[in-house]
C-alpha cells in the first residue's frame, strides 16, 4: 500500500470553483479505480487557500493507472488555472491500524 499526499494552493477567489470538480474527482477515483482505497479531501480554517488530499493505493502501478485515467486528465485540465501551486508526496510504507 502507498499513500499519496497532495497539497494544492488555490488562487484567491477560486476555492468554491475548485471544490466541486475536486469532489467529483474523488468520487470517480473511488468508483472507477479498484486500486484506490481512500481519497480524502481536507480543508482547514488556518490555511483557507489550501486543499490537502490523502489517497491510498495498492501500489505505484495503481497510482500510475490513476494518473493516466481519462477522469484524472479531465480534472487536471479543468482546474489548472485555479491552482497556484501543487505539491505531491508519495509514501511507500503505510501501516493501517
Amino acid at each position: 500500500m502507498i499513500a499519496v499526499c497532495v497539497t494544492f494552493t488555490i488562487k484567491p477567489g477560486m476555492m468554491d470553483a475548485f471544490l466541486g470538480p475536486m469532489q467529483q474527482q474523488a468520487r470517480d477515483t473511488i468508483d472507477k479505480e479498484p486500486g484506490c482505497h481512500r481519497f480524502d479531501i481536507c480543508t482547514g480554517a488556518e490555511t483557507p487557500q489550501e486543499v490537502f488530499l490523502y489517497e491510498l493505493y495498492d501500489d505505484r502501478a495503481a497510482f500510475d493507472v490513476h494518473l493516466h485515467s481519462d477522469h484524472f486528465k479531465a480534472f487536471d485540465a479543468r482546474v489548472a488555472d485555479m491552482v497556484a501551486e501543487k505539491r505531491v508526496q508519495i509514501f511507500s510504507e503505510v501501516a493501517i491500524a
